[in-house]
């Protein structure tokens, strides 16, 4: 399927232009992304859907993407690896936490926990996108940490339990994102720009 998708779309694009070598690489490869996104977002939504959790897994993925704008975190490196971690983070955590009887202070623990690790692990980098300029990585964690500690806060003050929960969860999943041991259990080097 994603083979028909790229060639029909790089085909339909070269009847109107003629396109180098390097060019037509350039556009497969946003072509392919394009095409993974929706595709992991579909089969995301179409779940969210069946489990009748449509509505907090659009809040957990707006949250999620907001704080990961400043914080970066791991790419997975093929489309499957990257649909079975989509599916653990924001599945599989907001039924967990949200659909189970699982202890409302337990998450809250460790959503602290994962807002301490912002402090040395955020923003993480990637092999394709490293950081070396050391102002903006600055910014970039001064926000991360500040956009985790408005959550938090919001969380405890929300009376929506599951509204509550899904603030909770994003900073967790954003500090899952950008843990050193994450990289380590996805074979992915960390630090790029050290290195």
């Amino acid at each position: 399927m994603k083979k028909l998708f790229l060639n029909s779309s790089i085909t339909f694009l070269k009847k109107y232009q003629s396109y180098s070598d390097e060019d037509l690489e350039k556009l497969q490869y946003g072509l392919e992304g394009i095409y993974l996104t929706i595709t992991k977002i579909v089969i995301i939504i179409t779940l969210a859907i069946l489990l009748n959790m449509l509505k907090e897994i659009i809040i957990l993925l707006l949250l999620v993407n907001i704080i990961r704008y400043f914080g970066f975190g791991i790419h997975a490196k093929t489309s499957l690896e990257c649909l079975i971690t989509s599916l653990l983070l924001f599945i599989v955590l907001p039924i967990l936490f949200i659909r189970t009887n699982i202890n409302y202070n337990f998450v809250v623990i460790l959503a602290i926990i994962s807002l301490i690790s912002f402090i040395p692990f955020a923003p993480a980098d990637t092999v394709k996108r490293p950081f070396y300029n050391k102002k903006k990585i600055i910014i970039r964690k001064i926000l991360t940490i500040s956009i985790g500690v408005i959550y938090f806060v919001s969380s405890m003050y929300i009376k929506n339990k599951s509204l509550s929960l899904l603030l909770l969860t994003a900073i967790i999943i954003q500090a899952i994102v950008i843990n050193p041991i994450t990289y380590k259990i996805m074979k992915q080097p960390y630090g790029n720009a050290k290195n």
